[in-house]
């Protein structure tokens, strides 16, 4: 009875360790929930990716079908973004490292 592993059964069970950040990301995507994560990482880091100012403006973000609504206090801030909304979608989707956004609607 052996009661050690040989360096050829050790050194195998060292090939198929891999990274728990690659694992994490090869679940989400298994489970297809990459792209919900996304959403919520940009709605929470909002104020980090469109600034203080706009933030403030802002009262609800929310996503639907990979729409981001966005309500806002201020006419001319909702005409502004609107006029630029291209830039925002560029931004957010470089901010989520994927195209999560499609279209942006502001309220």
């Amino acid at each position: 009875m052996r009661y050690y592993k040989k360096k050829e059964e050790i050194d195998r069970r060292k090939a198929d360790i891999q990274p728990i950040g690659d694992s994490l990301k090869a679940l989400m995507k298994a489970y297809r929930l990459d792209g919900k994560l996304g959403e919520v990482q940009l709605v929470q880091n909002w104020e980090k990716i469109m600034g203080k100012p706009i933030a403030m403006k802002t009262q609800q973000l929310y996503f639907k079908d990979g729409k981001l609504f966005v309500r806002l206090t201020s006419a001319p801030l909702k005409h502004e973004l609107n006029m630029s909304k291209s830039k925002v979608i560029e931004l957010l989707n470089i901010e989520a490292g994927s195209d999560v956004v499609k279209d942006v609607i502001f309220l």
